[in-house]
């Protein structure tokens, strides 16, 4: 069945199929296991292209057979075929699959957009179920045009009136909403509220906000250039500055302090708790792969300057480090940074920390994973930042470290002064840089030096060589002729570098001013001119300076290499100067630019050209992927013999080419090279990779042969320094070595031209980052400012196509980046198989694998060596192997145990018995023992306690006897003083009864006349009645003795009370006085002040008011003795009148609460003594009062200072100086 004879239905869009897809899948059992789909009959398998689609949508089985044939035919011709001049732009559909041209005002897009008519045909094929009934119908449409996949797209988005990217009038583009629809034009509500009117062909569909942000630009759904630009944006925003773009590492600089890299950090990626995007997630997996693959990895980092290269490579070497750390050797690599970015890194106009030499840290490591040695090498020095640079551009930071962070005794050593008295370092007018300080950086320098082991002795020798580069600036010529002829001015400068280099004044003088020409066996001396005297010694400057980077970097070499063994194992980290086009472009631009492109074919190679090769070999059907190759820009740089480099290296062999010859050499040889382009006055420009360069050819040859003059060389040799005289030694050593019997020339003595050697550089670096397995990481400047928060869209789309970030997402996306050799996979998962056969080869044992595991055939292929999978299936196959290995070792580590266990319990059965055994015959032995001490123990028990108890019944007897014996002598006295006073009563009545019988008897006489005789009963009656009497009386005599007792210890008491009474009276009363005295004198003062004041009141006056609360007042006046007012101001009565109400306000205050204490202290002694009948308890309130009398007293002296001070506020300074009664005691 073709596609003509088709039932017609209407077109639909991926979308719209997705979208349904999606319905249909939910709504099926989640029980039922997912259909696989047709598997092609070829032994290599195709790989499927519907990347728009969900990853478990398959094509239903029922489909058309012509449709699935023919979906799997391929079209390397591609779409984009676009002239360099052409202002046209590309324009994509959301997945790479579509484009379109479109004639706008906007810049030509990345050249990394290629797409084959096999991606656009499968984007329009419809997808269902296999469980459903409809068979996939293939839109009509889209065998007609090929607009009409992306038409289809956009007619998407347009009904449904969805977010899409236009792009607007300014060069940008801006997320907005269909508003209106009109034939030709899209009215777009931007998110200013701005409504923008576009064509069709200049909007893109947007991603929806769920994927804002995503961690992996694979995983957009929509993958256009403004998806991915306000997706990095996005984490930008929320400095998230790490994004992964395949297998890309994309980096953008923050310029400000992210916390990112604590320890936390570097221990979350150690034990894959974090498995965000990072660079301590490069390393380790850079780490991890060399661990267990055995092979050497390298980690590439690039990008322009200021995108962070330098602290990227830092990050890096940091979580090295720390992974493979427990020695001292991690410290000495982490050191490394801070000495070559002080020598090798300087302020330029676009980042002020640029490395201006590239360099390659090589990192080896113990067959345990730690860090056993390390080794650098470095590319390309910019020699001539030491002696010239653009205006606002800075030298080495280690000059400018030296000048301001030296100790004194070693300025004066040096002989050094501050950085703007020396001319190689004030000629840029720029010594500072803002928020860095070059004094705390000088200390962190020594103290690297001392970690790396450089010798005192060698640290001061390289200072004394920085010192004497900066003194050689300012040495100075005169003319001395007509013809221009110059010597050299003896000052300060020539002078002191010569000291520092240890060479003599006139030889230094000698050689910077003549030169020494061979003609035949015989010299002549030949006088510079003002210009060659300036480049000898600016050559010599650069030479000793660029020879002191390599000492340096040897010394650190053999340091690093101590501890250093040959395990095959070894990370490389890649830090190289970045793509670079300025104003005006020299020599070092077009080296750097060179070595970029060299780092960009091996990223093609690795990526696209060796994947596709390797797919070719492994017979897997897979299309080449178009791609912007950079090999005609190489092929022109470097092909040999009518190369750039080989033209410059032949022109620079010519004692009489220039600059401008070489440039017209250039324009002859390349006229018809569409990479270049010459212009006029000796410029031309280079199509690079990233962009079109402007090169100035002045200065080329002299920079390329890079010659310094056989009397400097001599003039180094004949120091008295060690380092000059190596230095001299290795700019010799190459000509000794290609030609041992010549004599030296005296144009070049190092006869390898400076690209030349940068070549050779290269091609050994290319070399050994083959050899290695590769981690690239692109780093990005998002603005020109150098400002955080700051995002500038065309800057960071430049890089982004500079780098062909997008086409490596599309690649991933497309391809099969995991990929195993059969054998090796059998080996790493065949124990994870149900059932396993010895005879099954190692393709089998594969296949079966993936077969169990249900892995969709689209997400792998099966190649004559290897099988390829997508991105992810490998995490899924570990996974399962993680899990079931786990449970492996979960079983294990249950048998062990039981076996352990059961052991253990034999054991402790055989030691229970054995134990039981030897207890009990030890028990038995110790009961005997024990029985027969009972026995004794009972018999002394017996005996002792037959002791004891007599004993203490003796004592009890005696105690006994004794208080009987008390007590009965008690009652004995008690009897006798009884029974002598009832003696004694009885003979006191005995003569009281005589007296009365004598007195009776005389009354009886008196009165018998009178009375009639008495009975003698009623006397016996009286008589005892007068004995009770007595006895009663006698009673009350001893309780009266009693009372008496109890009253003199009360009076005791009492006088004790009355005199701390009287004490604390007779202080308050002398406190309160001397409060008394201090007012009235107060008064008294300010009454002769104010008397003897003219013009102001009288004291009088003020005491003639109605006060009735001026007990102070001596003398009872009345409103008649008011003095008249004096004729003074109204603002003067007023402060009189205060001051004086104030005095009155506190000796009223004072009577007052004087009056209070004492009526309160009164009330305390009528309550001690007995007078009140108040329930209160003295001595309490005796302590409240005083606590209340100190409260007041304090508040009160308070308040007499602030009197004073108001009252000396208002006085004269003599009156001041006289106020000296104020003081309070």
């Amino acid at each position: 069945m073709s596609a003509a004879t088709m039932t017609p239905t209407v077109a639909r869009s991926s979308l719209e199929v997705m979208l349904d897809t999606i319905r249909l899948r939910d709504e099926q059992p989640k029980d039922l296991p997912p259909a696989l789909p047709v598997r092609p009959t070829s032994r290599g398998r195709l790989p499927t292209s519907r990347r728009s689609l969900a990853v478990n949508l398959k094509l239903d089985r029922s489909a058309p057979e012509e449709l699935l044939t023919d979906s799997m035919k391929w079209d390397d011709k591609t779409e984009y075929d676009m002239p360099r001049g052409d202002k046209g732009a590309v324009f994509r559909s959301g997945i790479l699959q579509s484009k379109r041209m479109a004639k706008v005002e906007r810049p030509l897009e990345s050249p990394y957009i290629k797409i084959t008519k096999r991606d656009s045909y499968e984007e329009k094929v419809e997808v269902t179920d296999n469980r459903a009934s409809a068979a996939v119908q293939l839109p009509s449409a889209v065998l007609l045009d090929d607009k009409s996949e992306w038409c289809d797209t956009i007619k998407y988005a347009l009904k449904k009136n969805l977010q899409v990217w236009c792009w607007i009038s300014n060069a940008r583009w801006e997320l907005g909403q269909i508003h209106t629809i009109s034939r030709d034009y899209v009215d777009i509500l931007l998110s200013n509220g701005n409504v923008h009117s576009v064509s069709r062909e200049s909007i893109l569909p947007a991603n929806p906000h769920i994927l804002d942000g995503v961690d992996n630009l694979i995983q957009l759904s929509y993958l256009n250039e403004p998806a991915v630009l306000h997706n990095i944006k996005y984490r930008y925003a929320n400095d998230f500055i790490y994004t992964k773009a395949g297998p890309v590492l994309v980096a953008v600089n923050p310029f400000k302090e992210v916390p990112l890299y604590g320890r936390d950090y570097v221990t979350a990626y150690k034990q894959k708790l974090k498995d965000s995007p990072h660079i301590f997630a490069i390393a380790d997996t850079a780490f991890n792969e060399m661990m267990r693959d055995g092979v050497d990895q390298s980690i590439i980092i690039s990008g322009e300057s200021g995108a962070g290269k330098t602290e990227t490579t830092k990050f890096a070497m940091q979580y090295l480090a720390d992974v493979g750390g427990g020695g001292s050797i991690e410290d000495e690599v982490l050191q490394t940074n801070s000495i070559l970015e002080a020598f090798g890194n300087a302020k330029t106009s676009r980042n002020d920390n640029s490395s201006r030499f590239g360099k390659l840290i090589e990192i080896h490591f113990s067959a345990t994973g730690k860090i056993c040695g390390a080794k650098i090498q470095t590319f390309l020095l910019e020699k001539s930042r030491v002696v010239q640079r653009e205006t606002g551009e800075r030298s080495y930071h280690v000059f400018y470290q030296l000048c301001a962070g030296a100790s004194c005794g070693l300025k004066e050593e040096l002989n050094l002064k501050a950085a703007y008295k020396y001319e190689y370092l004030k000629q840029s007018d720029c010594l500072t840089i803002d928020n860095v300080d070059d004094a705390k950086r000088f200390h962190v320098l020594m103290e690297a030096l001392d970690v790396i082991k450089i010798s005192k002795e060698d640290q001061k020798n390289v200072f004394s060589m920085l010192a004497a580069v900066l003194w050689l600036g300012n040495i100075a010529f005169s003319v001395i002729d007509n013809e221009n002829h110059v010597k050299v001015i003896l000052g300060e400068g020539v002078t002191n570098a010569a000291k520092l280099m240890g060479c003599e004044v006139p030889n230094l003088m000698l050689s910077l001013s003549t030169r020494k020409i061979q003609a035949g066996n015989d010299s002549i001396v030949q006088k510079l001119t003002l210009q060659q005297a300036i480049n000898t010694r600016d050559a010599l400057a650069k030479s000793i300076y660029c020879n002191l980077f390599d000492w340096l970097v040897g010394q650190i070499n053999k340091s690093l290499g101590v501890g250093k063994c040959c395990t095959g194992r070894s990370i490389r980290i890649l830090d190289i100067f970045g793509f670079e086009s300025f104003n005006n472009n020299g020599f070092e631009q077009f080296c750097i630019n060179y070595a970029n492109e060299q780092l960009q074919q091996h990223f093609n190679r690795h990526l696209f050209k060796l994947e596709q090769e390797e797919y070719a070999q492994d017979g897997i059907d897979w299309a080449k992927v178009e791609f912007l190759d950079n090999a005609n820009c190489l092929n022109l740089l470097e092909k040999k013999p009518l190369g750039v480099i080989s033209l410059l290296d032949e022109e620079s062999t010519f004692p009489k080419a220039t600059d401008m010859t070489f440039a017209n050499k250039l324009k002859q040889h390349f006229a018809g090279n569409h990479c270049f382009k010459g212009e006029r006055g000796g410029t031309f420009r280079i199509s690079h990779y990233a962009g079109e360069v402007l090169y100035d050819s002045s200065g080329f040859l002299e920079k390329n042969r890079d010659t310094l003059h056989a009397d400097l060389v001599q003039l180094l040799l004949s120091c008295a320094c060690q380092l000059p005289q190596s230095f001299a030694n290795n700019i010799l050593q190459p000509e000794k070595e290609s030609s041992r019997f010549r004599q030296s020339s005296s144009f070049d003595l190092q006869k390898q031209s400076v690209v030349a050697k940068f070549k050779g550089q290269l091609f050994k670096l290319m070399q050994r980052l083959e050899s290695t397995t590769p981690h690239f990481i692109r780093c990005i400047k998002p603005n020109s400012k150098q400002l955080p928060s700051m995002y500038e869209h065309d800057l960071v789309l430049q890089q982004l196509r500079c780098c062909g970030v997008l086409e490596v997402v599309r690649i991933s996306r497309s391809g099969y980046p995991t990929r195993m050799t059969h054998q090796l996979f059998a080996e790493r998962y065949g124990f994870l198989l149900l059932q396993t056969s010895s005879s099954q080869d190692a393709l089998s044992l594969s296949v079966s694998i993936l077969q169990q595991f249900n892995v969709p055939p689209e997400m792998y292929r099966v190649g004559y060596t290897k099988l390829f999978f997508r991105t992810g299936q490998i995490a899924v196959l570990e996974d399962a192997r993680n899990r079931i290995l786990q449970g492996i070792v979960w079983v294990q580590k249950n048998f062990r145990g039981l076996q352990a266990h059961n052991f253990y319990q034999r054991l402790r059965k055989g030691a229970t018995t054995l134990q039981s055994f030897i207890r009990g015959e030890k028990a038995r032995c110790e009961f005997e023992v024990l029985t027969r001490r009972w026995r004794f123990a009972i018999l002394i028990q017996k005996h002792v306690r037959q002791w004891i108890v007599g004993t203490r019944f003796s004592y009890q007897l005696k105690d006994i006897i004794l208080l009987q014996s008390a007590i009965r002598g008690w009652l004995a006295r008690k009897t006798f003083i009884n029974l002598k006073m009832h003696k004694m009563a009885k003979l006191n009545q005995v003569e009281v009864n005589k007296s009365s019988e004598r007195n009776l008897a005389q009354l009886m006489k008196d009165k018998t006349s009178e009375l009639p005789q008495i009975h003698p009963e009623v006397m016996d009656e009286l008589h005892r009645r007068a004995l009770r009497a007595e006895a009663a009386l006698r009673k009350k005599e001893e309780e009266n003795a009693i009372l008496q007792q109890r009253l003199k210890h009360y009076d005791t008491r009492w006088s004790e009370y009355e005199l701390k009474m009287k004490s604390m009276e007779q202080t308050w009363q002398k406190q309160l006085t001397s409060l008394q005295s201090t007012l009235a004198a107060a008064r008294k003062s300010l009454t002769s002040d104010m008397a003897n004041r003219p013009g102001q009141l009288n004291m009088s006056a003020v005491n003639n008011c109605y006060d009735s609360e001026d007990t102070i007042s001596t003398v009872n006046q009345t409103p008649e003795d008011t003095p008249a007012k004096q004729s003074i101001g109204a603002e003067e009565v007023r402060s009189n009148d205060s001051k004086e109400i104030a005095v009155i306000h506190l000796v009223n205050e004072f009577e007052q609460q004087r009056q209070v204490f004492e009526d309160d202290a009164g009330f305390i002694v009528e309550a001690k003594s007995g007078q009140s009948s108040s329930k209160i308890n003295p001595d309490e309130e005796l302590q409240n009062l005083k606590a209340r009398f100190s409260t007041w007293k304090k508040v009160y002296k308070l308040r007499l200072r602030e009197t004073k001070a108001s009252l000396q506020k208002f006085g004269n300074p003599e009156e001041k100086a006289s106020k000296k009664w104020w003081s309070i005691r």
